[in-house]
């Protein structure tokens, strides 16, 4: 009877470290499959350009403002650098709800706890004849896309 139970827990003890040691091997080949972050593209369609009215137009899906010029045509960010909240056109300026910041109808900061100016996007035509946003492209300010609008 005593060799059995020695036997058992002789038994339970090896299954432990062999448990313990192919658990460390699956932790192990683990690192070779890492996880993938499902991301939204940044390259992405908006509307036709004749959509848009003169001024500042906010595209809430993707969290930016289009602005139109007469046939010129740009894309800020709506996104505020501080701590990300979502930047509103309050007719002359960007205001931040959250924490104040501010910027003028550029972007650029005029107060508030903001470290950087809004950036402003690649925009482009897309061959169906809609306008095209690079979100992960930063372009200069004062850059823009001038449309060729038809006279009605």
């Amino acid at each position: 009877m005593d060799t059995d139970r020695r036997r058992l827990l002789r038994w339970l003890g090896k299954g432990s470290v062999f448990a313990a040691f192919v658990a460390q091997i699956g932790a192990a080949a683990r690192a070779f499959f890492p996880n993938v972050l499902y991301e939204p593209p940044t390259t992405f369609k908006l509307k036709q350009p004749a959509f848009y009215p003169q001024g500042y137009t906010f595209d809430a899906e993707h969290r930016l403002f289009v602005i139109r010029a007469e046939a010129r045509f740009h894309v800020i960010s709506a996104v505020c650098t501080h701590l990300g909240c979502t930047v509103q056109w309050r007719g002359t300026e960007f205001d931040c709800p959250c924490h104040g910041s501010r910027f003028d109808a550029n972007g650029n900061v005029i107060s508030g706890p903001a470290p950087r100016p809004l950036p402003w996007f690649e925009i482009s035509i897309a061959p169906d004849g809609l306008l095209e946003v690079d979100s992960a492209s930063a372009v200069p300010e004062g850059s823009s896309l001038t449309v060729a609008t038809e006279k009605t």
